[in-house]
């Protein structure tokens, strides 16, 4: 049997891992679950897993900062991910193990097959440098699937207008006119969206640049977003807004 553990945020992804080794008895010994990556860090210091579902975005951090802390990755990882597209294709040439989101049974079995015939680690971190190398490389993100209270939403990402923040949850507008609210923090989609001309005006808005339309100036001024929206800019954040409008405009 493979000692497994597992390092998801949400805990109805977890309970789907755990299901699916569940009918697997005889291949994992699911050790723990963990929901934080300092949990995640600990938990495989003292469980000394053989092998790790990890899921990509941890709350306001990534499975990719959980492996930089790792002292000696001994360990096989499947990546568990919503990321689609150019994502998936990181993770393919990377010949880095994913599952993703939500996660099918079929696929499932089919990563149960491979790790049946084999258990390979030694060459796993220079894989999971290749992959963190075409993540950054490749162009941008064009979908991801975001967790909703009823399951999963797929969006475009050019389909993004806005995100705002609201305490413990994040609403996501779309130029269809959608609302998707979900439980991830704004900081996670800051990270996830970076390299796809999105830029935090404020703590409470994370705004997609292709759709600013006017830029007004004032303290810290504020933008007028494509469905009419006004976004105040902070400050402190003024100056890098204006450089980073000003390349794309």
């Amino acid at each position: 049997m493979i000692k497994t553990i597992i390092i998801d945020d949400e805990q109805h992804c977890t309970d789907v891992v755990l299901k699916l080794t569940s009918s697997y008895p005889d291949v994992f010994n699911v050790l723990g679950t963990f929901n934080t990556v300092e949990a995640g860090i600990e938990g495989t210091k003292s469980l000394q897993p053989e092998l790790v579902f990890l899921d990509v975005m941890i709350g306001n951090q990534t499975g990719f900062d959980y492996l930089k802390q790792i002292e000696h990755i001994n360990f096989n990882v499947i990546f568990t991910t919503a990321f689609e597209t150019y994502a998936v294709e990181a993770f393919r040439f990377s010949a880095l193990d994913y599952l993703l989101k939500p996660i099918d049974k079929d696929d499932f079995h089919a990563t149960v097959l491979k790790l049946q015939k084999v258990v390979e680690t030694s060459h796993l971190k220079n894989k999971i440098d290749v992959l963190f190398h075409n993540l950054k490389v490749k162009n941008a993100l064009k979908r991801i699937s975001i967790a909703t209270p009823d399951g999963y939403v797929f969006v475009e990402v050019s389909d993004i207008l806005y995100c705002n923040a609201d305490i413990n949850y994040t609403h996501i507008y779309t130029k269809q006119g959608d609302k998707i609210t979900t439980s991830k923090t704004l900081k996670t989609f800051d990270k996830l969206l970076s390299n796809n001309h999105f830029f935090r005006v404020h703590n409470s808005y994370l705004v997609n640049l292709n759709y600013v339309t006017k830029y007004t100036k004032g303290k810290g001024g504020y933008v007028t977003m494509e469905d009419n929206k006004n976004i105040d800019v902070s400050i402190r954040r003024k100056e890098e807004f204006i450089q980073r409008f000003i390349k794309i405009s």
